[in-house]
């Protein structure tokens, strides 16, 4: 896939994201629906929503880095503890569906503006080792993917 059929994606995501949600109720959002094989509960659709804009913010701050900085350290963050503050377990998810639509209109004019230089800058994970910008592009492209099929997944475990 090239680089614009990526940035499509990347745009497009949060009006999947409105698409999937928009007719759920309260407890559609809310209820925890599929389990892991050690019984723990697999995030709620409100919980992948919220955990969406909590990363993609995150990953947006460190493609700024990358841009500004010489091979900088992003900073790793807990996201299953993310998922268990109060906010992130909510079933409004108004701001965070809001937050998306703008972060990523920003992010794909980010994309669409780099030359093929930026394309190539490095950074550092502390858990992933070092990655190039185009790379990292990729891998959240395929996250926002994952999250939706996760939601899918979650909304069919309900019936």
């Amino acid at each position: 896939m090239n680089k614009s059929e990526l940035i499509l994606k990347l745009r497009t995501l949060p009006q999947q994201i409105d698409n999937l949600t928009k007719d759920l109720s309260k407890a559609d959002l809310a209820t925890v629906y599929m389990f892991k094989d050690d019984g723990s509960p697999e995030w709620t659709v409100a919980q992948n929503v919220h955990h969406l804009a909590d990363s993609h913010m995150n990953s947006y701050i460190g493609f700024k880095m990358l841009l500004s900085e010489n091979h900088p350290t992003i900073l790793a963050y807990d996201e299953d503890a993310w998922a268990t503050h109060p906010e992130s377990k909510s079933a409004d998810i108004a701001a965070s569906l809001t937050l998306l639509q703008s972060l990523h209109e920003r992010w794909a004019m980010m994309f669409e503006n780099l030359s093929g230089d930026q394309w190539k800058r490095t950074g550092h994970h502390p858990t992933g080792g070092d990655f190039s910008l185009e790379d990292q592009f990729k891998s959240y492209v395929q996250h926002g993917e994952d999250h939706v099929d996760q939601i899918r997944r979650t909304l069919a475990a309900r019936d």
